[in-house]
C-alpha cells in the first residue's frame, strides 16, 4: 500500500495517549484524551500552536475525572503557553462540556457554530425538559415499554447535564469561512446528521483534516431522531455530508477524529460508513416485509447487546433514524396500531 493511500485505512499511531499525555500528530498539533463515563470511554482533544499559546479543539465533559486531566495540562504544557481559542465542534457534552471553564480561566473566546451555541444554551437552561411529558410520549408511541420509557427519559439523558455554563458571547464559525490558527489557515466545513452544523477544519496545505465525530475509524457516529423533531431525517443529511467530504477533502489527508485513533484512508472509511447504513436499512426492510414493527421492536435487531438507559436512548433514536430514512425514500409506511403504537411496514 502506498503511503497515505485513501483506498485502505492506515494508523500512524498504534496506541492512543493516556489521559493528559500529549502526542504530536503533526507539526504544531498535540493530541490527548479525556475520560468519559460511558461505554465509549474517551474523547480526543487537540492543542494547536497559536500565537504563543494553544487553540484547544473540544473539551470533554464536566466531571471530576475530566477536570483532573485539565489540571495536569494547566500545570504542564499550558502553564506558560495559555489557551488562546476554545474551539468546539458540536454541542454534545463530551465536546463542549468544559468549554465555559476554559474560557473563564484563560479569558479566551469561544469559537463554535451558532447551532452548537444556541443548542447547548437551550439544554443548559432547561435540562429538565428531557423529562417532559412529550419525551415519554415519544418513546411510548414508538413501542418502548412504560418502565423503559421512564428510564430513558430520565437516566438516559443524565449525561446532558455534564456541561459547564457557557460564556455569554461567542465567535461564530460557519462552513465555507476560514480560521487562522498560528501559521496555518484552516477552511471550515459544516456537517450534519450526527449533530447539526458540526464544524470540521481542513488545512489543505498540510493535508490535515480535523473531522470531529463525522468520520471515526472503527465505530459509526450516532445518527438519531429526537422527540423535538420526531419526523426528522438525520440519516439522509449524514449520508449527504459524507458524500460531500469526498469532494471537499483531498486524497491522502491525515484524519484527526473526535474519538479513537487518527488515520489515513478517508475515502475508504466513508465507503464503509455508507455500506454500514445500507446494511442496517436492509435489516429493517427484511423485518418489515415479514410483519409491521415498531422502532422499539427493531432496536434488538440493530443493537443486539444488552443496553443501559444511556445506550438505549441512542440505540432507539438511531433505529428511528433508519425508519424515517426509509419512509422518506418511500420504502416504508407508518401506521398507528390499535394499541396506540406506531409501526412501519413495507409499501
Amino acid at each position: 500500500m502506498k503511503p497515505h493511500d485513501d483506498s485502505a485505512l492506515r494508523y500512524p499511531h498504534a496506541e492512543p495517549p493516556a489521559p493528559g499525555e500529549l502526542v504530536a500528530v503533526a507539526d504544531g498539533i498535540l493530541w490527548t484524551r479525556l475520560p468519559l463515563p460511558f461505554r465509549l470511554d474517551h474523547v480526543n482533544l487537540y492543542l494547536i500552536e497559536d500565537d504563543g499559546g494553544f487553540a484547544v479543539l473540544d473539551t470533554g465533559v464536566d466531571t471530576t475525572a475530566s477536570r483532573q486531566v485539565w489540571e495536569t495540562l494547566f500545570s504542564g504544557v499550558l502553564r506558560t503557553r495559555p489557551v488562546t481559542k476554545v474551539i468546539v465542534t458540536h454541542y454534545h457534552p463530551d465536546h463542549i462540556g468544559l468549554a465555559g471553564l476554559l474560557c473563564e480561566r484563560f479569558g479566551a473566546r469561544l469559537y463554535t457554530s451558532q447551532t452548537t451555541y444556541l443548542g447547548c444554551i437551550n439544554i443548559s437552561l432547561r435540562p429538565d425538559a428531557f423529562e417532559a411529558a412529550h419525551y415519554r410520549e415519544f418513546y411510548l408511541r414508538h413501542g418502548l415499554a412504560p418502565d423503559i420509557a421512564d428510564l430513558v427519559a430520565t437516566q438516559g439523558h443524565a449525561y446532558l447535564r455534564l456541561v459547564h455554563a457557557l460564556p455569554p458571547t461567542f465567535r461564530r464559525m460557519v462552513g465555507g469561512d476560514t480560521l487562522r490558527i498560528g501559521g496555518r489557515t484552516f477552511r471550515l466545513l459544516s456537517g450534519d446528521g450526527h449533530a447539526p452544523e458540526q464544524i470540521m477544519l481542513v488545512c489543505e496545505t498540510d493535508g490535515i483534516f480535523l473531522a470531529a465525530d463525522q468520520v471515526l475509524a472503527k465505530i459509526t457516529p450516532n445518527v438519531s431522531v429526537w422527540a423535538v423533531e420526531p419526523d426528522g431525517d438525520p440519516l439522509a443529511r449524514y449520508l449527504r455530508s459524507l458524500a460531500a467530504l469526498k469532494d471537499e477533502i483531498a486524497p491522502g489527508a491525515l484524519v484527526l477524529p473526535g474519538h479513537q485513533l487518527p488515520f489515513y484512508g478517508l475515502r475508504a472509511r466513508i465507503d464503509e460508513l455508507i455500506a454500514h447504513h445500507d446494511a442496517r436499512c436492509d435489516l429493517v426492510l427484511a423485518a418489515c416485509r415479514r410483519a409491521p414493527h415498531s422502532a422499539a421492536e427493531l432496536v434488538p435487531l440493530l443493537f443486539p447487546k444488552t443496553l443501559d438507559p444511556h445506550q438505549m436512548s441512542f440505540a432507539f433514536s438511531e433505529t428511528l433514524a433508519h425508519i424515517n430514512y426509509l419512509i422518506g425514500r418511500g420504502a416504508l409506511e407508518a401506521l398507528l396500531s390499535a394499541d396506540g403504537i406506531e409501526r412501519v411496514h413495507c409499501r
